[in-house]
């Protein structure tokens, strides 16, 4: 019955029509928009209009939320499950956003905790997600990844991406996949590009992914999506086995989508 309810909601919130000034936001902040067929785009649209109204949205840091910054990140979210079976993201509920790069507050030890060793400091971020609680973004960086997909970087998909690991309860850079076929190929791709990032990190060679993949296989698996979406060719170039078991997930090709402009001026 309560899905049936939940069913009901997103019926009427996707039979609304989208506001033009929505449009113009997705065409402006979101690069990857205008490279969509005329059905992906709606779909994304439809995506967007249920995204932004289940979760929760918080501003922090003196962050004003307006309609701009809420499309601009959902556009970004939602473009990751275009082709994925999903339900919004169930295990985000907030979103808390800060206008640019925080530093956490330091970490104070529980009341029963033992401490052996010194607590580390606090380092600056520009985007975390927890497995359980709330997804953290800065804005300027959501904004700059969104609308320059040539630099790789996008704050957003690697945090979602963290979210999408994490669905199936642990965050170890392997998220659901179909079927046991599908987790052998995801398995052996993932066992050498991950050792291969990691030496070439290890002795000082650039790699054609950014080297914070070298720290866990889930931020392996966040900084790939990065790459998968906004640097396809290069990933094709350099490891075309690691973009089809992507490809193959997220069911989507990007790299055909590359110089293509679909938006009507």
């Amino acid at each position: 019955m309560f899905q049936w309810f939940t069913n009901r909601r997103r019926e009427k919130l996707t039979a609304a029509p989208f506001p033009s000034a929505w449009e113009e936001i997705l065409q402006n902040n979101v690069a990857h928009y205008c490279m969509l067929e005329d059905a992906e785009r709606a779909h994304l649209r439809a995506l967007i209009q249920v995204f932004i109204a289940e979760k929760d949205w918080e501003g922090c840091g003196g962050l004003e939320l307006n309609d701009e910054i809420r499309v601009t990140i959902s556009a970004q979210a939602c473009l990751l499950l275009l082709g994925l079976p999903h339900n919004y993201y169930k295990n985000v509920e907030s979103i808390i956003i800060y206008p640019s790069t925080v530093v956490p507050p330091p970490r104070k030890p529980g009341y029963f905790e033992n401490v052996l060793e010194p607590i580390e400091n606090a380092h600056p971020i520009i985007g975390q997600a927890f497995q359980q609680g709330p997804l953290i973004l800065v804005w300027d960086a959501a904004l700059h990844g969104g609308r320059h997909p040539e630099l790789g970087h996008n704050v957003v998909y690697h945090e979602f991406a963290h979210k999408l690991d994490m669905l199936d309860g642990a965050a170890d850079g392997t998220p659901p996949l179909r079927d046991r076929a599908e987790y052998r190929d995801w398995v052996q791709t993932c066992s050498r590009e991950y050792p291969r990032l990691r030496h070439e990190v290890e002795h000082g060679r650039k790699s054609f992914l950014n080297a914070y993949g070298a720290v866990s296989e889930a931020e392996f698996f966040a900084v790939a999506t990065e790459q998968f979406f906004d640097q396809p060719r290069i990933m094709i170039k350099h490891s075309p086995d690691l973009y089809r078991v992507l490809k193959e997930y997220y069911r989507q090709d990007p790299a055909k989508r590359i110089g293509r402009n679909t938006c009507t001026v």
